[in-house]
């Protein structure tokens, strides 16, 4: 392991919540929850003023709203926060050539590797300067934790929030450790953790104390050696620039069981499309076409199909996921749909375009025409976090329009605002930018034609944002 804390791992504070708060002055200083708002909705993000009432990441969004009925209760915009990440994946770019990333809001940075620190005292420095150079670029606050190890950086920072800055000097690292609870290292979740518990270990200290053979007999080889590695500070994983994709899906939970046949077959249908578009973002193609389903009685099953060769072609996908759903009974109901590819690489099998050209545009011509008699469809609440902002374009029916709370709005008149709520043909709008004083409420038909969904302003004056042309 390293001599001094050159790996910094920086954890930015409640996320979505604080984008959203900084967005919206009329929040600032409240409790913000973000998340699927309808009953089988899940919290993604919780702010610091919401997580004094208990409500956390992953609770189930019923839950949430009984222990802080006051909250505001607002639906993602990942077009805003990956705006956002993007400019802070820039600032640790400039620190270092090996950046890695592990979600939106997340990544470890080897600092040494880019001359930015290589003692004590210069990790230190560039730490406060990163979250500095955050505060003014994006608005918002992140958490820094250094360390000689990535498993020590992230406890760091973990004791770094909110807004703080921590060291773990090397040599202290044991007699940090030992007191914690067996949960803090990685890869012990609630069942390892149980586990251990019932064979007397609670504490990191413990762990040691039961030595290496024990840990193999008691959570197996491979585990085993890698706990009583942790145990005793002994973390040797580098920072990787690059981690490899394995898959890409996509997948809705549905806040009503959906039943009829040909429905799930038009879901089935537009999640092969989400999943096509997103593996054509990332530039890749792949062979193995997979899946998800979950029933009424929360039984899930996955069905997969693997092609001659890989593609992104989306007729290919939707005829595969097509005929995986012929072998699978739905006939009880469904609550949750997915599709994936799996199987990547970076170049697509040419002929099978052909093979299912002809076929995938009358698929598409039909699905079109289906969709349009469909009608209103149930509303849908993401599971996965990326596929969240595909709900205003893709489940409103074209009769009337949808307005997710807490997105962006302009009106003719008013300016730029953002929704509060809607229903019974009413939709309530606060209108306030990231730069102005709380703002006004008014309330408009869901109809009105001078009143349409807008792009998210920069949350820090001046900003600059490539998808507005500025």
């Amino acid at each position: 392991m390293r001599t001094a804390p050159t790996i910094l791992h920086l954890d930015m504070d409640a996320f979505f919540a604080s984008a959203e708060q900084a967005a919206k002055p009329s929040l600032r200083g409240k409790a913000v929850v973000v998340g699927g708002l309808g009953p089988r909705g899940v919290v993604a993000t919780a702010s610091y003023e919401a997580r004094v009432f208990g409500v956390h990441s992953a609770m189930p969004m019923a839950q949430a709203r009984r222990l802080a009925p006051n909250a505001a209760y607002l639906v993602p915009r990942f077009t805003l926060y990956r705006e956002v990440s993007e400019q802070v994946m820039g600032l640790l770019g400039a620190l270092s050539p090996l950046v890695e990333p592990l979600s939106l809001d997340e990544a470890f940075v080897d600092l040494e590797a880019g001359a930015a620190a290589w003692d004590e005292a210069s990790a230190r420095l560039a730490g406060a300067k990163l979250r500095a150079d955050i505060r003014a670029v994006t608005g918002l606050t992140g958490s820094v934790g250094l360390a000689a190890s990535k498993m020590l950086a992230k406890i760091a920072s973990e004791q770094a929030k909110p807004d703080g800055l921590v060291v773990i000097e090397p040599g202290t690292e044991r007699a940090l450790l030992g007191p914690m609870s067996v949960r803090t290292l990685p890869g012990v979740g609630p069942a390892t953790g149980d586990h251990l518990r019932r064979a007397g270990i609670t504490t990191v200290d413990e762990i040691a104390e039961a030595g290496e053979d024990e840990l193999v007999r008691l959570v197996g080889k491979a585990h085993g050696h890698a706990l009583y590695a942790m145990a005793l500070a002994h973390d040797e994983r580098p920072v990787v620039a690059e981690r490899e994709t394995k898959s890409v899906s996509v997948e809705d939970t549905y806040d009503v069981d959906i039943h009829d046949r040909m429905r799930v077959g038009l879901e089935v249908q537009r999640l092969a499309d989400r999943c096509v578009r997103r593996l054509r973002d990332a530039g890749l193609s792949g062979r193995t076409i997979v899946l998800k389903v979950r029933r009424y009685d929360f039984s899930t099953l996955t069905r997969s199909e693997t092609l001659r060769g890989p593609t992104d072609d989306p007729g290919v996908v939707r005829e595969a996921a097509a005929r995986l759903l012929e072998a699978v009974d739905t006939t009880g109901g469904v609550r949750l749909l997915g599709v994936g590819v799996s199987g990547l690489a970076d170049y697509t099998q040419e002929d099978l375009f052909a093979q299912a050209q002809a076929q995938a545009q009358a698929q598409a011509q039909a699905l079109a025409e289906a969709e349009a008699a469909a009608g209103e469809s149930a509303v849908l609440e993401h599971s996965d976090e990326e596929g969240a902002e595909d709900v205003a374009a893709e489940q409103a029916p074209p009769a009337e329009r949808r307005w997710p709370a807490g997105h962006d709005v302009r009106h003719v008149e008013y300016g730029h605002g953002w929704v509060q709520g809607s229903g019974l043909g009413r939709v309530t709008v606060r209108f306030e930018t990231p730069y102005s004083e709380p703002g006004r409420v008014r309330t408009f038909r869901t109809d009105d034609v001078a009143l349409e969904l807008a792009d998210p302003l920069p949350l820090v004056r001046g900003a600059v944002c490539d998808r507005r042309g500025g």
